[in-house]
C-alpha cells in the first residue's frame, strides 16, 4: 500500500509516528524496528562463535561432569559395576524428588519453550493455559500406569516387553512400530526447533546444528546409562528454571508490570488495518498481511482481545493439545523407562509432581514472554513463531545479547535432556525387543549392555538427518507438534487397556492400533481436500484439519479395541504377567520384598488414581470454566493471572531444585566424603532370596 492509497487523515504525515506517540513506551519500541520485515530477518544477535561454543562446549562440558558424578557416586557409595540391567532401569531405586525432576525433563521438549510461545503470540492469554493444561494431565494419568507397572511387572524393561508377555508377537511387533515412531517425532521435534533457534540467534547453519547437537547427550548417555541421564536431566532442569524465573522477573517486575503489559496488548488489537498497514510499512509501502504480523484484533477471541479464554482458536488448540500428546507419553519408552526406575513407593508421586511442576514451565514462560512479544508488537512474522523464535524475539529484545544467550542456554538444556532420554528409550527397544528377542535370545548382560551403547551413538548420528529431513519438506515445528497425535494417537486406548483391563483382546488392540491409524490419516486427508479443494502442506496444517485427524485416531481405536474386547475378552490373569519378564543378570535391587509390599502398592495405586482424575477435570474442565464468565479479562483479573503464573514458576523451581537434592544428602554426603579422604558407610545390599520368582526366571533365560 502506498502513501497515496492511505486515509485522508494521514495526508502530509511524513511517518505513521511522527508526532506524538499515542502510549509513551508501547510505540516507542514500534519506532526502534520500523521498517523491519521481520524480526531475525537481519544480522543474528550472537556471533557464530557462541552456537559452537553453545552446542560443542556445553555438550562435552555436560557429558564430562556428569559422566564423572556417576562414577563418583558408584566408587564412594560402594556401588555395583554397571551391568545391563542397571543400565537400563537405574537399578529401580530412584526417589520421589528426582523422577518428578526427570518427567519434568523429558517433558520439556524444545517446543515446551518455543511453542507455548507461538499460541500466546496467536491467542493471547488462552494459548499458554490450554498449552500447559493439555499437556499436563497426560503426566498426571500416566502416574496410573506407572503404579500398576510397579504392581504386575515390576521387572519389566520396555512397554514393548510387557506386551510381548501379554499379547504376544503380532501385538509386539505393531506396538514396536509405533513406540520407534513416538522416539522419532519427539527427537525430529527437538532438533527442528533447536536448530532453527541456534540458526536465528548465531547464524549457525541449522543442518550443522542438527548433526552437532545430539553429541552433547552422546557421552554421558553410553557411559552411564539411565541413572547418567537422570542426573543429567536434574541439572538441565535447574538451569531451565532459573532462565524461566528470569524471564518472569524481567517482564513482569523488573522491566514491565502486568498492567503496563494489560495496557499495550489493548492498544494492540485496537489498530485498524489501514493502521497496521502504516506500521509495518518502508519507504511508503507497506509491506503488512494479516496472516504474517500480530496487529489488530485477534480473529475468534471475544472483543479481537489476547486477553480473554474466550477463544475459538485457543480451545481448538487445547483439544488438538490434549490429544496428540497422549500419543506422546503412553507410546514413548522413556515415560515407561522413568516408570520402571522409580522406587514403587515414588512412582505415584513423582508423576504427579512432575505434571504439577511441568505445568509452570509452558505456562509462566510463555505467559511472559508470548504476550510480551504482542504487547510490544515486536516485527515477528508467522512463519517466525512457527518455528519457535518468540522466545528468542523478546529476550533478545529485553536483555541484547544475554537474553538471546540465555534462551540458546536454556533451549540446548531441553534438547539435550530429552534427547538422552529418547536415545536411551529406543536403545533400550533395540536392545530387548529387537536384539534379546529375536536375534539373540541367549544374550548376556555384556552383550545387551554393548548393544544398547552402539545404539544409542549410531541413533545420535542419525537424529540430526531426521530433522533436515523433515525442513527440507517444508516442516516446521509447530506443524509436527499437531501432527504427532495423527500417527501415534492409535495406540494410546490399548497401551491404557494392556495394564488396566483384564479382558483387553490381543487381536482387537493390533485392529485398533492399525484400524485407528488407517482411519485419522483418511480423515486428515479428507478434511483437508474439503476443506480447501486440494490436499497441501498448508492446507494439511490448519487446526480444523489436523484437530480431525487427531481426534479420530485417539477415538476410534479405543471404540474398536473396547468393542472386540468385549465380544471376544482375554480374561487375562495379571499375577502371572511378571513371570513371563525375564532379567538378563541377577540382579533384582528394587525388587525385593519390601518394594513389593501389595499394601504399600495398593495404598499408592489409589492415591494416584484419586488425585490424579481430580487434577485432570481441574486443569481442563473447572479452571476453563470458571475464566468463560470473565470475557475480556479486566486490569485487576489479568493482575491474578498473572501473580498465579509467577506463584507457579517460583514454586515448581523450588521443588524441583531442592527436593531431590534432600532426599539424596545421604548419597551426596558419601561422595563429599570419599572426596575428602573420609569412608562413607557402606549401604545395606540386597537379598536376593527375597524375590525366588526372578531367580527361577535368570535360571530358565
Amino acid at each position: 500500500m502506498s502513501i497515496s492509497q492511505q486515509p485522508a487523515e494521514y495526508a502530509g504525515l511524513e511517518s505513521f509516528f511522527g508526532g506524538d506517540a499515542p502510549l509513551p513506551k508501547s510505540v516507542g519500541y514500534i519506532v526502534e524496528y520500523a521498517g523491519l520485515e521481520s524480526f531475525f530477518g537481519g544480522d543474528a544477535p550472537l556471533p557464530k562463535s557462541v552456537g559452537y561454543v553453545v552446542v560443542l562446549g556445553f555438550g562435552a562440558a555436560f557429558s564430562v561432569f556428569t559422566t564423572l558424578l556417576v562414577y563418583m557416586e558408584s566408587y564412594f557409595n560402594k556401588g555395583a559395576s554397571m551391568t545391563s540391567e542397571k543400565f537400563n532401569t537405574a537399578g529401580r531405586m530412584v526417589k520421589t524428588g528426582l523422577t518428578a525432576s526427570v518427567i519434568v525433563s523429558q517433558w520439556t521438549w524444545a517446543a515446551t519453550l518455543l511453542q507455548s510461545s507461538n499460541v500466546a503470540w496467536q491467542y493471547g492469554v488462552s494459548g499458554p493455559f490450554w498449552y500447559a493444561s493439555g499437556a499436563t494431565i497426560q503426566v498426571l494419568l500416566f502416574g496410573v500406569l506407572a503404579i500398576n507397572l510397579k504392581k504386575k511387572c515390576p521387572s519389566a524393561h520396555t512397554v514393548c516387553e510387557i506386551v510381548n508377555a501379554r499379547w504376544g508377537k503380532t501385538a509386539h511387533l505393531t506396538f514396536l512400530v509405533f513406540a520407534f515412531l513416538a522416539n522419532i517425532i519427539v527427537t525430529s521435534m527437538l532438533l527442528l526447533g533447536g536448530a532453527a533457534t541456534v540458526e536465528a540467534l548465531t547464524g549457525m547453519d541449522y543442518r550443522l546444528a542438527s548433526f552437532l547437537i545430539p553429541w552433547g547427550v552422546i557421552l554421558y548417555t553410553a557411559a552411564g546409562g539411565l541413572k547418567a541421564t537422570f542426573i543429567a536431566s536434574y541439572i538441565h532442569t535447574a538451569i531451565i528454571f532459573a532462565v524461566l524465573i528470569t524471564m518472569i522477573t524481567m517482564v513482569y517486575i523488573k522491566v514491565y508490570s502486568s498492567d503496563i503489559i494489560y495496557d499495550y496488548l489493548d492498544q494492540t488489537v485496537s489498530f485498524t488495518p489501514e493502521e497496521c498497514a502504516a506500521i509495518y510499512s518502508k519507504d511508503g509501502v507497506s509491506f503488512y498481511d494479516d496472516s504474517t504480523y500480530a496487529c489488530g484484533a485477534v480473529p475468534g477471541n471475544i472483543e479481537g482481545s489476547y486477553l480473554t479464554m474466550r477463544s475459538a482458536g485457543g480451545l481448538m488448540f487445547g483439544i488438538i493439545n490434549i490429544v496428540g500428546n497422549f500419543g506422546t507419553v503412553f507410546v514413548d519408552q522413556s515415560y515407561w523407562q522413568s516408570a520402571i526406575a522409580a522406587k514403587p513407593a515414588s512412582a505415584a508421586k513423582g508423576y504427579m509432581l512432575g505434571g504439577i511442576c511441568w505445568f509452570a514451565i509452558p505456562f509462566s514462560l510463555a505467559t511472559s514472554l508470548g504476550l510480551a512479544s504482542t504487547a510490544l508488537m515486536l516485527p515477528i512474522t508467522a512463519g517466525e513463531a512457527g518455528s519457535g523464535l518468540v522466545p528468542p524475539a523478546v529476550a533478545t529484545h529485553l536483555l541484547g545479547t544475554t537474553g538471546s544467550v540465555l534462551i540458546l542456554t536454556m533451549l540446548f538444556m531441553a534438547i539435550v535432556s530429552t534427547g538422552s532420554a529418547e536415545s536411551i528409550a529406543v536403545s533400550s527397544l533395540v536392545s530387548y525387543d529387537i536384539y534379546r528377542e529375536y536375534i539373540n535370545p541367549e544374550a548376556t548382560g555384556d552383550q545387551i549392555l554393548f548393544v544398547s551403547r552402539v545404539v544409542i551413538v549410531g541413533f545420535g548420528l542419525v537424529m540430526g538427518a531426521l530433522s533436515i529431513a523433515l525442513n527440507a519438506m517444508g516442516l516446521n515445528l509447530g506443524w509436527v507438534y499437531l501432527f504427532m497425535g495423527i500417527m501415534i494417537g492409535s495406540a494410546v486406548v490399548p497401551l491404557w487397556f494392556l495394564m488396566t483391563w483384564d479382558k483387553a483382546s490381543a487381536t482387537g488392540a493390533v485392529i485398533a492400533a492399525w484400524g485407528g491409524w488407517v482411519l485419522a490419516i483418511a480423515t486428515w486427508l479428507i478434511a483437508a481436500s474439503v476443506q480447501s479443494g486440494s490436499i497441501s502442506i498448508a492446507t494439511l496444517g490448519t487446526n480444523e484439519v489436523m484437530l480431525s485427524g487427531n481426534i479420530v485416531a485417539i477415538c476410534s481405536s479405543g471404540l474398536i479395541h473396547a468393542a472386540y474386547s468385549m465380544m471376544y475378552p482375554q480374561n487375562f490373569d495379571f499375577s502371572t504377567l511378571d513371570s513371563k519378564i525375564k532379567l538378563v543378570e541377577n540382579d533384582v535391587s528394587g525388587l525385593g520384598a519390601e518394594e513389593q509390599d501389595p499394601e504399600m502398592l495398593e495404598k499408592s495405586s489409589k492415591w494416584i488414581v484419586s488425585r490424579g482424575w481430580i487434577l485432570t477435570i481441574v486443569l481442563v474442565v473447572i479452571w476453563p470454566i470458571l475464566s468463560v464468565p470473565a470475557g475480556k479479562f479486566t486490569k485487576d483479573y489479568f493482575a491474578f493471572w498473572v501473580l498465579v503464573a509467577i506463584a507457579w514458576g517460583f514454586g515448581s523451581a523450588i521443588m524441583i531444585i531442592f527436593l531431590p537434592l534432600i532426599e539424596s544428602s545421604e548419597e551426596i554426603s558419601g561422595v563429599l566424603m570419599g572426596l575428602m579422604g573420609k569412608k562413607a558407610e557402606e549401604p545395606a545390599k540386597e537379598e536376593v532370596a527375597d524375590e525366588p520368582v526372578k531367580e527361577e526366571a535368570v535360571e530358565e533365560a
